[in-house]
């Protein structure tokens, strides 16, 4: 095995590995806008009806876990690709 190929080799594993960064990234921006909404129109609601502060609250915790689970479903796919 020459020095290019080895050098080759490494430099297609370090792009690979920065590729599944931008990828992680660019698919975190999804969860951090729907965790942002989420939250903003809860403490709306919870501003118009103080009465169902209790309902809002819990409906939103359960909204705010299925969303960071998509982030960390963007986590997991690159890793799952790359060592299957």
């Amino acid at each position: 095995m020459s020095l290019a190929t080895t050098l080759a080799a490494g430099t297609t594993q370090v792009i690979s590995i920065n590729a599944g960064a931008i990828g992680y990234g660019l698919a975190a921006i999804g969860p951090g806008i729907g965790i942002g909404l989420v939250f903003g129109h809860a403490i709306e609601a919870m501003a118009r009806q103080p009465e169902a502060a209790g309902m809002i609250r819990s409906n939103m915790y359960i909204g705010f876990a299925l969303t960071e689970a998509l982030a960390l479903i963007g986590f997991v796919v690159p890793f799952v690709f790359h060592y299957s």
